[in-house]
């Protein structure tokens, strides 16, 4: 087993949480960071991810990934760099389950849609919205609003992608009640789980690609990272159908990334002098990340995949149809929040922004399908491509 870092937090030593709950709430033998592990999967917002689009809109493949495949995906990928680093698992593996949870119906779709419906009223932002839904909006406690996460996990949401100079509304309401240090570096746990997340998407959105028709192996072919790991890939095989190797090409990629990533980490904690947490937050910069020759390779890859798939006619015109269900949903509870079911229809603020906020926090957690019902229930009949 490996030891755990002098750089690894350490729930021993956690900032708190904001409510102090006491020894009443002790459930078994499980530390800080354990329990905030277990409150996100046992949350109401984790449970809808598993209708909640990755990269096809309400897929009707069983086979295709989700909101919540792909989470624990990133989460398994997150605990073995943990793992091999000495960092602390619990806490990457609770911020790796926890990263997507503020999505709303239809990924990046459902986004933009938000964003313009609440244009002036301080916009829509994902990650400032799973914030918002685990400190506010999840309500299982009686006592308290939100999950009550410890500060490192919450800091680790804020900022996994690193310091946030100007946090959006929903951020920042959850940093004036608990301040999260915004303006430094957050733990290497979550900085593990931010690049977690890009290797298991990077890779497994390539499977889902292939498996879909929207991208053919000769294309990806013109990515030198994907030729170099196929090229491997066939040595080892030659007697293989080329239909039975993807898979091996899709770990490949997947382990090479990891494998850079670990080695560049190592070698970057060796130079920085670091010896605490404390000192990885001020360090002034990322400690966990590729080599130069991977982070070019994977950014030729990110290229690929949004020309040729994100941004591929079929997902495109699929997107503009997500576009016109959250679009239409906004604008239908805005005329008549009645539509609104009675336990958001009583709680609707009066004034602006507030109550249009109230509006998109309940679309937001939506599932795909949940939204085209609600659609078809309060807008009207909607044609949508096929597949959806």
């Amino acid at each position: 087993m490996i030891a755990r870092a002098s750089w690894a937090a350490d729930p021993a030593h956690s900032r708190g949480r904001l409510h102090a709950e006491g020894a009443a709430t002790d459930r078994g033998p499980r530390d800080a960071f354990q329990r905030d592990r277990d409150r996100i999967i046992h949350s109401i917002s984790f449970r809808r991810l598993r209708h909640k689009t990755q990269v096809f809109l309400a897929p009707d493949g069983d086979h295709f990934r989700v909101r919540l495949t792909h989470s624990l995906e990133v989460a398994q990928i997150g605990r073995t760099i943990a793992r091999t680093l000495g960092l602390n698992e619990d806490l990457t593996e609770a911020l790796c389950l926890a990263h997507d949870i503020g999505h709303p119906p239809f990924g990046h779709a459902g986004e933009d849609a938000l964003k313009a419906a609440l244009e002036g009223r301080g916009g829509f932002d994902h990650n400032g919205h799973t914030l918002r839904t685990l400190t506010a909006m999840e309500r299982p406690y009686p006592r308290w609003a939100g999950l009550n996460l410890t500060w490192e996990t919450l800091e680790g949401l804020a900022k996994h992608n690193g310091p946030v100079r100007r946090p959006g509304w929903a951020l920042a309401e959850a940093d004036a009640e608990f301040p999260l240090d915004l303006g430094s570096w957050s733990s290497l746990e979550a900085q593990v789980a931010a690049l977690a997340d890009d290797i298991a998407y990077d890779n497994h959105d390539i499977d889902d690609g292939l498996r879909a028709g929207l991208l053919t192996l000769d294309q990806l072919l013109a990515v030198p990272l994907v030729a170099e790991g196929w090229a491997g890939v066939c040595a080892r095989f030659p007697d293989v159908p080329r239909d039975r190797l993807i898979g091996e090409l899709v770990r490949g990629q997947i382990g090479a990334m990891v494998n850079d990533l670990i080695a560049e980490t190592r070698a970057r904690l060796s130079s920085s002098g670091v010896e605490s947490v404390d000192d990885v937050r001020q360090a002034g910069r990322a400690l966990v990340g590729f080599s130069d020759a991977m982070r070019g390779a994977e950014r030729d890859l990110k290229r690929f995949m949004y020309a040729n798939l994100y941004h591929h006619p079929r997902q495109l015109e699929a997107a503009d149809a997500a576009n016109r269900v959250i679009a239409g949903l906004f604008a239908a509870y805005a005329a008549d929040p009645g539509a609104l079911p009675p336990e958001w229809s009583e709680r609707l603020p009066v004034g602006e922004p507030w109550r249009s906020r109230h509006i998109a926090d309940f679309i937001a957690g939506m599932t795909d399908r949940f939204a085209v019902s609600r659609y078809r229930a309060v807008v009207g009949p909607i044609d949508l491509p096929e597949g959806f």
